[in-house]
């Protein structure tokens, strides 16, 4: 009733006139709530017509008007939309970026009051919600939960760029949040979040150095594309993320395919001017729309507290730098002694005001010290040169056990990498609003407290940890294989084991030798170096006026440092770069001064890696993964998976493998041989697998007759184990050799004439392995199973009809049947010889009188050869090769009948001879060749000996 009720509703909509609704058109993007009346005349009449609301060039008494103001501008063919005023409006700024039907909202505020820290409290949360593409999330609550990896990794994007702009000395809490409005899934929201909240820094009243400008450049076929589409940068080669202001960088980020320095130099001086194009608008926006900037207390050293620590502290801070035998902990131990000193010192002298302060100010005074030192001689806190890199160790396999593991270290900094297998269905499942859905190479990066000897706890998602790991990642997928040619998923899981700097390109160097001794085929090795930079500032102009690059920094030289600059990249190029700085901005050509320093440490690096372990290793009887991918029919995938999945799971869980299954494909991923072996022959005992003859498997025997075994190889189907295939040596009863519930393995020679596999023992003994193999191997279709081939039930039973299964052994179809044991023992029950000749009326009427039986016995048994008429046929004694004399007991249209003796019936089919050529009781020199699916004997006739 209820749906109903809408279906009418939607029918016959209740119209009401516009001036009901209570809107009101205004100009300058005014949009006014006029003032309601409930006397209003309008609703009690809806057929009145109203009049034309008079004109007026200010709003109704009572109107509630939402002023906003929008700026629209271009850049690389996209029309780009900045608006603010329409909403959260009691945020310190905000601002509405759109590009095309992509839409997202920025807001920043600050607390009031006076702050007194030691540092900025700047947070920047993103969050996609899946109302943006019209979708409801698919959690148990119907809710977002806790921040994707992707949402903490575009919260540093949009943090980097931002956090150097701020004044000095600021230390009010900050907080900056973006979410997506709408998306049509052809733009990446993360730079647009970016430029917003650059927008909305310069509307609100929080003092900030902007604006800035954040622009993201693909290359496609070596043609550089600005702002492209996710379609776009699917192709890309490059994807640059570029931030700036007018004249200096703030922030890079770079996933590439072994592009060369030279080629990337060429697209970051392409995306400074393009990203310079952001300001302008911003600009524009603020002044129509703009907050005063309010008077934030900013808490600063003042110089006589400044000096006054110097003098305590520099000379004894100068003599632990310029000794290089202090190892980090040592020196950081030095460091905080004299800090001590410091305070005591103040404390005598009653200096509150420089107590307050202290840290800031020693830690200013041991940066003075270490960078004039470095400026001045060129002289580094470990006594290396600038463009040296640390000691390096590799070692690959430590864990041998596991499918791959390396050690990397480099001076202090030590990491251990794993790598872990998976089928396809290991592939994370992703659940953002642009982007693939899943991913098969994941790379996680922990950071443990005691690679710092500190205490600490081990909370969830951790902001630093998720930007580390994908920056490796990056690095490293440039060189995987593509998907077709390596399907399964990887993890790489890296530990920092000791921390002094770059633990993140440790960690590519380390990962990339972990894959390698997992045997992933990888093109080459992939390393990773970071580079710093100190400079010296202009106090006036804020120019820098000399500075000096650094290869492979310390954590020191990064925290007293103006920059970290990681590279990572192979021979050929780079393939991921993040740069970080802490001052306002360096300018782009000392940035690009940088890749040549970076690229000659990273050689020196992959020397060392290259010497430990070159290539990726190839299988061997270690406990190495073990992957295959085999390709089967639908319906036998469907027979392996089971019900709901049952069969493929407690495949699973006896064997410890992965099993994925997809459209005719079957993807094992096992530990180690012994487990993939296991996991094998469960799979062909249940689907079966294609086998060739003269190859060697696997069975167990089923059933044990007088005339050989059936064993069971693939899916429950049989294979034939004849008595003159069990030994080299005569077999006089099958139980001597073989009993039910053996495991043989057996050699597959062929097909028999009752259509199914023909198995050999003897031909896997030593004996016939020292003997030349003449059988040539030769493919076989995966072996169905006899409900998917011909059923010998289907091929009529009665006798005048049987010249239409007269078909000889050459005739059939190629494919071999390999019958199951309950089949087998129904055909025999069904089709057995002496079965069919004691039930037909044929058999009956020939034996009427014994007198008649013992004249075809001495006919038959008195002539041919001795060695294959010794006695008359039976059921039980007739093979192939035997010659008989058999008559004629029926001629049909296609054949005869045969009358072998002792109620034995045999089938011959003309062979160019007629119907008229044979008479009923005519005798015949015939040769058994062949069975036909029921059993019945197919003779052919002998030539004159």
């Amino acid at each position: 009733m209820a749906m109903a009720s809408i279906a009418t509703r939607a029918r016959k909509p209740n119209l009401l006139p516009w001036r009901s609704l209570s809107f009101r058109a205004t100009r300058g993007g005014r949009l006014g709530l006029a003032s309601f009346s409930s006397s209003s005349s309008s609703l009690s009449d809806p057929e009145l017509e109203p009049p034309p609301p008079p004109p007026s060039p200010s709003p109704a008494a009572g109107a509630k008007v939402l002023e906003s103001f929008t700026e629209e501008f271009e850049i690389g063919s996209r029309l780009i939309t900045l608006e603010t005023g329409k909403i959260a409006r009691f945020a310190n700024g905000a601002v509405v970026l759109g590009m095309e039907d992509t839409k997202v909202l920025s807001t920043v505020t600050s607390s009031r009051g006076d702050a007194v820290g030691s540092f900025l409290p700047l947070t920047v949360d993103y969050q996609e919600k899946q109302y943006a593409q019209g979708l409801i999330p698919k959690t148990y609550t119907r809710r977002e939960g806790a921040p994707k990896e992707r949402e903490l990794l575009v919260g540093r994007l949009i943090d980097r760029p931002i956090r150097p702009l701020f004044p000095a000395g600021f230390f009010h809490e900050v907080q900056v949040m973006a979410s997506v409005l709408s998306s049509d899934g052809k733009q990446d929201p993360d730079v647009m979040a970016a430029n917003a909240t650059s927008a909305a820094l310069m509307l609100s009243d929080i003092p900030w150095g902007g604006p800035i400008g954040v622009i993201r450049i693909g290359r496609i076929c070596g043609e550089f594309i600005i702002n492209p589409t996710m379609e776009e940068l699917n192709l890309s080669d490059l994807k640059l993320l570029y931030a700036c202001t007018k004249d200096k960088t703030l922030m890079i980020d770079v996933q590439a395919r072994e592009i060369s320095e030279k080629d990337l130099e060429a697209g970051l001086r392409l995306a400074h001017p393009e990203a310079v194009k952001y300001l302008e608008p911003q600009m524009r926006l603020a002044a129509k729309a703009g907050k005063t900037k309010k008077e934030y207390k900013l808490s600063m050293i003042s110089d006589r507290t400044l000096e006054k620590v110097r003098n305590l502290a520099e000379a004894p801070i100068e003599a632990v730098f310029t000794d290089p035998s202090y190892g980090k902990f040592e020196r950081g131990e030095a460091l905080d002694n004299i800090t001590q000193d410091v305070k005591k010192a103040l404390e005598e002298e009653g200096d509150e005001e420089s107590l307050l302060v202290l840290p800031r100010a020693v830690d200013t005074v041991r940066k003075k010290v270490v960078r004039k030192r470095i400026i001045a001689e060129g002289l580094r806190v470990d006594g290396r040169r600038l463009d040296e890199v640390r000691p390096v160790y590799c070692e690959a396999g430590y864990l041998r056990m596991l499918q791959g593991s390396s050690i990397f270290s480099r001076g202090d900094t030590q990491v251990l990498c794993t790598v872990t297998i998976g089928a396809p269905g290991d592939a994370q499942k992703l659940d953002s609003i642009v982007g693939p859905p899943s991913k098969r190479f994941m790379l996680h990066y922990t950071f443990p407290p005691f690679s710092i000897n500190e205490v600490g706890k081990r909370v969830g998602l951790n902001r630093r940890e998720v930007g580390h790991g994908t920056l490796a990642e990056k690095a490293l997928l440039a060189v995987l294989p593509p998907e077709d040619f390596f399907p399964y998923t990887v993890r790489v899981n890296s530990e920092v084991m000791a921390s002094d700097g770059s633990t993140s390109m440790a960690t590519v160097c380390g990962g990339s030798m972990a894959l390698m001794d997992a045997g992933i085929p990888i093109r080459e090795h992939v390393a990773g170096v970071s580079v710093g930079l100190v400079s010296e500032v202009d106090p006036v102009t804020g120019e820098i006026t000399d500075y000096r690059i650094l290869t492979d920094i310390l954590g020191l030289e990064d925290h007293l440092g103006d920059m970290d600059f990681k590279i990572a990249g192979t021979r050929k190029g780079v393939t991921a770069i993040q740069l970080d700085i802490k001052p306002a901005g360096i300018p782009l050509d000392i940035i690009c001064e940088c890749l040549e320093p970076a690229h000659k440490g990273r050689l020196q690096i992959l020397g060392h890696m290259e010497r430990e372990i070159r290539l990726p290793r190839t299988q061997d009887d270690r406990n190495t993964p073990q992957l295959a991918t085999l390709k089967f029919g639908n319906e036998a995938l469907r027979r392996l998976i089971g019900p709901l999945g049952v069969l493929k799971r407690r495949i699973e869980e006896e064997t410890g493998a992965r099993l994925s299954v997809s459209d005719g494909t079957l993807t094992i991923v096992a530990k180690n041989p012994t487990v993939m072996e296991k996991v094998q022959e469960k799979i062909e005992f249940t689907v079966g697998r294609e086998m060739e003859v003269g190859g060697t498997y696997k069975g167990i025997v089923t059933s044990v007759k007088e005339y050989g075994a059936f064993v069971e190889l693939n899916g429950g189907q049989q294979g034939l184990l004849h008595v003159s295939e069990l030994s080299h040596e005569p077999v006089s009863r099958v139980s001597d050799v073989v009993s039910v519930g053996q495991q043989l393995t057996v050699m597959c020679i062929g097909q028999d004439v009752r259509g199914n596999i023909k198995l050999s023992l003897k031909a896997t003994s030593p004996r016939q392995a020292s003997e030349p193999n003449n059988v040539v191997k030769q493919a076989v279709p995966i072996w169905p199973s006899v409900k998917d081939g011909p059923s010998s039930q289907e091929q009529d039973s009665k006798e005048e009809s049987s010249s239409q299964s007269m078909e000889s052994y050459t005739s059939r179809a190629p494919s071999i049947l390999i019958r199951s044991a309950a089949e087998c023992e129904e055909e025999e029950k069904s089709a057995g010889l002496l079965e069919t000749l004691k039930n037909s009326k044929l058999s009956k009427k020939s034996a009427s009188s014994t007198e008649k039986r013992s004249e075809l016995k001495s006919t038959f048994t008195g002539e041919g050869d001795e060695e294959t008429e010794k006695e008359a046929p039976t059921a039980k004694n007739l093979k192939l090769g035997m010659r008989v004399t058999a008559k004629v007991h029926k001629v049909l249209g296609r054949g005869l009948v045969l009358d072998l003796g002792n109620g034995v019936r045999g089938m011959y089919r003309f062979e160019g001879e007629g119907k008229a050529d044979y008479e009923v009781g005519d005798l015949l020199r015939v040769v058994c060749t062949s069975f036909s699916s029921k059993g019945v004997p197919v003779m052919s006739l002998l030539k004159d000996d």
